[in-house]
């Protein structure tokens, strides 16, 4: 068991905290990572581009002069690939980049990600985030107080309308919900920021996890 300190909204340490190995001195699978960011980044493309082919293009399929005895290139129809406003040649059709990925792996990634930012000291445990209205002003005063600087991740154990209103404001700093978590979030921003709640989910369900898939194994 890893213990780690627990802060408030002041920056002062008010306890500590005991979590399992296998969330924070868990072992960094770095390629297993990359295939998760390749994954999640492929995924949110849309894949709708779209061109026209030379027979998709309206216009007279008719030769525009003749062969031979003018002087110039040989040329077929208008709607011919090298002309401007011609058809495009192996051009972009509407297609799926999705890829998919085994729960193991994704579960993998993930765990490797946070325990890397564990490792890094990159990721700190904070009481809770309860704010009494949403004000933009408090946030910052947390982000000063712990001394977060750059891109910053506030994980909450439930989602909290107050504080996504108080955060949204600030360049760089998001709020998400533990069970919406993900690698690539994980991985952009600098610091990560667990409520204990938030930290208790998590474990609950990657210990949970790693202990069946090595009992199915």
């Amino acid at each position: 068991m890893a213990t780690l300190d627990v802060y408030n909204h002041s920056g002062d340490v008010i306890r500590q905290k005991e979590l399992s190995d296998e969330l924070v001195d868990a072992p960094v699978n770095e390629a297993v990572v990359h295939q998760c960011i390749v994954a999640y980044l492929a995924n949110q493309r849309s894949g709708t581009a779209s061109s026209k082919t030379r027979g998709e293009v309206i216009g007279s399929g008719k030769k525009l002069y003749r062969q031979k005895g003018t002087g110039r290139a040989r040329v077929g129809d208008s709607k011919s690939p090298i002309r401007v406003h011609g058809g495009v040649a192996f051009g972009p059709k509407p297609r799926s980049y999705r890829q998919k990925l085994p729960k193991k792996v994704r579960r993998l990634g993930f765990c490797s990600a946070l325990a890397d930012k564990f490792q890094s000291n990159e990721c700190l445990l904070i009481e809770d985030l309860a704010l009494a209205q949403p004000k933009t002003k408090d946030m910052v005063q947390v982000l000063n107080a712990l001394n977060l600087k750059g891109k910053v991740l506030f994980v909450l154990g439930q989602q909290d309308v107050n504080v996504y209103l108080s955060v949204r404001n600030i360049p760089q700093v998001n709020s998400c919900t533990w069970d919406i978590l993900n690698v690539y979030d994980i991985l952009w921003h600098d610091r990560v920021v667990l409520t204990e709640e938030a930290a208790e989910r998590l474990e609950s369900k990657l210990v949970q996890s790693t202990s069946g898939a090595s009992e199915e194994s």
